[in-house]
């Protein structure tokens, strides 16, 4: 976790347990950066974390496996695209990455995926997030934290103690003091911001991410991870092959809008987070934009077989009857004003006397979790050097 002793409270507004929803509800695959555009922080950070991930589960013997990424080009146009992906890698500084050409080069690999040419990722992995978040918990309850779960955060404040001079409210009538704050929010970043004195742009736009499940006589044909080439004229990248630590085979997921920030189901909703996205000018003209693949996601949502014809391209033996419906998580996407999707990790420090005692982590979607412990050594210098952590002796108190 961050380095700094001083960093004692956390806060969950969920039980532990369930990992916080976007690191208990994800594909489980530990990246190795390389879709990222070369020079953000994401490509940075990815393959920071590849490797700090690997020795961190090392060290507390967290079963991982090194399955390994298999990018697919199934036709002149996606090859062209992987092309690019390679040399994307290359600069990112991706370990061991090759390019396959031919079907049989490709099948050494996957024995049951058919494409053109590939990319090969030997590093990237599959773990259980919820697990490695479990045990960063208790790591930082050994450093001295203390975790408080079910604390929904209702505001910043001045507090009367002039050593700890922001005060934290929850809804249920607790509150904390601290002399700094730094919040990573997900799904509640953007009102976490606002609420200490940011704008509130850019926005969390909740999308919901079902994926099916192969059919366990069929797992089989499924070794490793297995990508499409990114299309760029869509904002998500579609349908994959993620094996599990558990032995089954996740493929998806889609991108539908969640009605509710912590929305896993069309039947998971809150009227006033649903309106309150939907009227968000930046979600309106992304939607106008990707209106045909809107409507496309939303009918393979409700019509599972629709999403065959994109799983055959890739592996033509799995039929209609080897698919069922399986787990969900939600997106906290990161929109602007002009429905453009905040495409790096993003940090912003609040307004006003307490508010500039707070730093947010406002998006750190997928590789969010790979990333997570370059993520906070990041932080912990920018911790100290926004508010001099090192000269302090407690951050925070009851």
């Amino acid at each position: 976790m961050l380095r700094h002793r001083n960093i004692r409270i956390a806060i969950l507004e969920k039980e532990r347990k369930l990992a916080a929803h976007q690191s208990g509800h994800n594909s489980g695959v530990i990246h190795a950066g390389i879709y990222y555009k070369p020079g953000t922080l994401k490509a940075k950070l990815c393959v920071e974390g590849l490797h700090l991930t690997y020795e961190y589960c090392d060290a507390k013997k967290i079963p991982y496996k090194k399955v390994g990424k298999l990018i697919v080009a199934t036709n002149k146009l996606e090859q062209n695209r992987l092309t690019d992906l390679h040399e994307r890698g290359i600069q990112n500084k991706v370990p061991d990455l090759q390019l396959l050409k031919g079907i049989e080069a490709i099948k050494n690999i996957e024995p049951h995926c058919h494409g053109i040419e590939a990319l090969w990722s030997p590093h990237t992995g599959i773990v259980d997030w919820g697990l490695v978040t479990e045990h960063y918990g208790n790591d930082f309850e050994e450093l001295g934290g203390k975790t408080y779960c079910n604390f929904e955060v209702t505001g910043f404040g001045e507090s009367v103690d002039p050593l700890y001079p922001v005060e934290i409210t929850s809804k249920n009538g607790k509150l904390i003091r601290a002399r700094y704050v730094l919040t990573c929010g997900g799904l509640q970043s953007d009102i976490l911001a606002e609420l200490s004195g940011c704008s509130r742009e850019p926005r969390i736009i909740p999308i919901r991410g079902e994926y099916l499940l192969l059919n366990s006589e069929k797992n089989y044909l499924v070794k490793g991870n297995i990508y499409p080439v990114p299309d760029p004229r869509f904002p998500f990248l579609g349908v994959h092959f993620t094996p599990r630590m558990d032995g089954s085979v996740w493929l998806g997921p889609n991108a539908v809008p969640a009605f509710r920030r912590e929305g896993y189901s069309w039947f998971d909703v809150n009227f006033k987070e649903f309106v309150d996205a939907m009227s968000y000018r930046g979600f309106q003209k992304l939607a106008f934009k990707h209106v045909s693949y809107g409507v496309q996601e939303v009918l393979k949502s409700v019509f599972i077989h629709l999403q065959l014809k994109d799983l055959q391209k890739y592996i033509p033996e799995i039929r209609a009857n080897d698919i069922k419906r399986g787990p969900t998580g939600v997106r906290a996407q990161a929109l602007d004003a002009d429905g453009n999707l905040v495409d790096d990790f993003y940090f912003d420090l609040g307004k006003g006397p307490v508010g500039y005692r707070i730093l947010h982590c406002r998006n750190a979607p997928s590789p969010g979790a790979t990333s997570s412990l370059a993520i906070a050594k990041m932080l912990a210098d920018k911790l100290q050097k926004e508010f001099s952590l090192s000269q302090l002796n407690g951050a925070s108190r009851e």
